[in-house]
């Protein structure tokens, strides 16, 4: 709900949360107030003007200790007094950056221009335009507030009024000031193998800045900050999320001034950024959610979770495909013979899509070839695909495949008819990785190309599944398309490309389900979630390793986003080895499926498949749309637990893992989260029924296991 006062005082109200902020005296849009629901009182006070020494006064300020140095701001400029970090650098004509930023109109309703960015779904939104009093360019600041859950998304748009060009050199996409106070940050870092683990410190004075500069939101550092109250846990104290819908590089920043205020900002990275814009252009700015818990991080997680699902994620059938994967069981060395004994095994054990992953195109025998020659390899495959997709519709299968679209081998026909296709330039040798080059999707022919490749593939064949995988990082940024002047615009123009081809493609073919991959976990950001309805969460199968890069990632990012299989023992990534059992467990809390020789398996082991298959079907609802609590942390603690709560609260499902065995472990006890606590529960596995407030207070004892062994309790009431 929007509600503006006749003074230009904003009210955005979220499902329980207010956000305020006034038009002041001099024009300037401030920042009043971000938090739990408020009363329609005026909070102007908050905002009380103060001397502070070497703190300048603007030439335009309604008081004479007004100073932007210390005054909290919707969206800063510089050069004007604010020594705090700009939301907007605007390079003019003749040098100058400076800029004075203030309120011009604003509108409720108003929508942004046709753009490939991912863009939520629904709400109501405010649009205030706010106009630089020492140039022509103005801001439109987009606000959208949702009734169903407690996220505001923001956005900017920069537009040249002027008539000579302006060169943006930053343009992030929100930047809100909250007030002085001890918070910590929480970031989720890594790398291949060993996405998002969390890292959780007191913000300090200074800059926390995460960002990448690899032209993808990347392994090593996911677009997701969070500012936690001191006390905050779980199940208390309040917390502030910050998340983008971008996948390309970013930057996100949480700074505490002199007077330990915070800003929190960010957008699209500014490391060798820059947008000229010429007269009448504008910029747009990725969106960004601001998520509000007033009640833990877990409640932070949950708000996060529905706004994906209900305003981001495709529209899908309620059912996931429950896939076998042919990497891990055969990688590049397979054959037609070799792939129709795995679609019939795969059959008989209910699996219900066989995926036919790298090395069916072009010369694709290893990573050193083929890349970019979108063609079916009848050498290595007879008949081409469509003696496997006959083999998999008589078994009642689906069939799906895999792609690199952005990608291109040195060794292939694309790079000899099309070597200056390849992102560098063409006297410089390249950084290889993988041993291949990034196609430059900055250039609309070549991203119709892919696309035109693509869609003869999927036109031609029966196929209902789509991998869509990026293996290597940027590493030139530059396109010879580009003049030199506008080459800071690389970045974001190569993932707008992306963008474009996966909207074109998603829009030609809508009975193909498509899955995000980056190497793993590489882009799992919720640009690409608006696109992808599931993304591969990381090329570490392990069951113990993906307990901790699930449990983090589930901070922010729903578990139905979640892709997750079975893999073969010793692990192929840790060579660790845990129970069949354990591995399917994990594997059931997001979207399931299977990478192994199930040709390898023992008929008892196929047998636990058959049940396993069954007992995700009947969770799936769960894994969807339910309510994720977690109970027991894998960084930290000796077992892992998560639940997940139906809406309605009558049924819940709880996986653990013992994660480190100790002796003389007994007795202990988990407390379970979520429940109606008047409502009487069934745990199946216990034969035990209890009410709700037993499960939550006094808890279940943990059972007795070995390391690395699971448990599964079903709840029903």
């Amino acid at each position: 709900m929007i509600e503006i006062s006749k003074d230009k005082t904003f009210h955005l109200r979220g499902k329980s949360y207010s956000y305020v902020m006034r038009v002041d005296g001099s024009g300037y849009l401030e920042h009043v107030y971000f938090g739990a629901r408020v009363g329609e009182d005026d909070l102007s006070y908050l905002n009380a003007p103060s001397f502070l020494s070497f703190s300048p006064i603007p030439p335009d300020a309604y008081d004479p200790a007004f100073s932007l140095d210390h005054t909290p701001q919707e969206y800063a400029s510089f050069g004007q007094g604010d020594f705090r970090t700009p939301s907007v650098l605007a390079r003019r004509a003749d040098g100058d950056v400076a800029s004075r930023f203030r309120y011009l109109s604003h509108a409720v309703g108003d929508e942004e221009g046709e753009s490939c960015l991912p863009k939520a779904r629904g709400g109501e939104t405010l649009a205030v335009t706010l106009k630089d009093a020492l140039s022509g360019v103005t801001v439109c600041l987009r606000y959208t507030v949702y009734e169903d859950c407690d996220v505001l998304v923001r956005s900017a748009e920069i537009v040249n009024g002027g008539e000579e060009p302006v060169r943006l050199e930053r343009a992030y996409s929100f930047s809100v000031d909250l007030p002085a106070g001890e918070y910590d940050v929480l970031r989720l870092h890594g790398r291949h193998l060993a996405e998002r683990a969390y890292e959780r410190t007191p913000l300090g004075h200074g800059t926390v800045r995460i960002c990448s500069t690899r032209g993808a939101s990347s392994h090593q550092m996911n677009p997701f900050l969070a500012l936690l109250s001191r006390n905050a846990d779980e199940d208390g104290g309040e917390c502030f999320g910050f998340t983008l819908l971008y996948s390309g590089s970013y930057a996100l920043e949480a700074e505490k001034s002199q007077t330990d205020a915070v800003r929190v900002q960010g957008g699209v990275g500014d490391t060798a950024f820059s947008w000229t814009l010429g007269a009448g252009e504008r910029f747009t700015a990725p969106q960004a959610a601001l998520i509000y818990s007033a009640s833990g991080l877990g409640t932070l997680s949950r708000e996060a979770h529905d706004f994906l699902r209900r305003h981001v994620i495709p529209v899908q059938s309620a059912n996931r495909p429950i896939v076998v994967n042919n990497w891990e069981a055969t990688y590049f060395d397979f054959d037609r013979q070799k792939l129709l004994a795995l679609i019939g095994e795969a059959a008989d054990l209910g699996i219900d899509t066989f995926v036919l992953d790298d090395g069916w195109f072009g010369k694709r025998d290893g990573d050193a070839s083929g890349l970019g020659d979108w063609s079916v390899s009848t050498q290595k495959l007879e008949g081409g695909l469509k003696p496997l997709i006959d083999a998999c519709k008589r078994r009642g299968m689906k069939f799906g495949l895999w792609f690199e679209p952005e990608m291109v081998s040195e060794d292939s026909d694309l790079f000899r008819a099309h070597p200056d296709w390849a992102v560098g330039k063409a006297d410089v040798p390249r950084c290889k990785s993988r041993n291949q080059y990034v196609l430059d999707f900055t250039r609309p022919e070549i991203v119709d190309h892919v696309y035109a490749r693509m869609a003869e593939i999927l036109a031609a064949n029966e196929i209902s599944y789509v991998k869509w995988d990026m293996n290597r990082h940027i590493t030139e940024f530059f396109s010879p398309a580009l003049p030199a002047e506008r080459m800071g615009e690389f970045s974001h123009r190569y993932i707008l490309g992306v963008y474009t081809l996966a909207k074109r493609l998603r829009e030609r073919f809508p009975q193909v389900f498509f899955e995000g991959c980056s190497g793993g976990g590489g882009r799992f950001d919720a640009g690409m979630l608006a696109y992808f309805p599931q993304i591969w969460t990381s090329d570490d199968t392990d069951a113990a390793e993906r307990a901790k890069i699930q449990w983090a990632t589930s901070f922010v990012y729903p578990i139905s986003a979640m892709s997750c299989h079975v893999s073969a023992c010793p692990n192929h990534q840790t060579g660790r080895v845990t129970p069949l059992s354990t591995r399917a467990a994990l594997a059931s809390l997001g979207p399931t499926g299977y990478e192994l020789d199930l040709g390898k398996l023992s008929d008892g082991e196929k047998g636990e498949v058959r049940k396993q298959i069954a007992a995700y079907r009947e969770t799936e609802a769960l894994i969807m749309e339910g309510d994720l609590y977690r109970l027991s942390d894998p960084f930290r603690e000796t077992v892992f637990a998560e639940m997940v709560v139906s809406k309605d609260k009558k049924s819940a499902y709880l996986v653990g893992m013992t994660m480190r065995a100790v002796p003389a472990d007994f007795n202990r006890r988990i407390r379970l989260k979520g429940l109606d606590e008047n409502r009487a529960y069934h745990v199946r596995e216990l034969g035990l029924t209890l009410h709700g407030s037993t499960l939550m207070r006094a808890g279940l004892l943990l059972p007795k296991q070995q390391e690395y062994e699971s448990w599964t309790w079903h709840l029903e009431s």
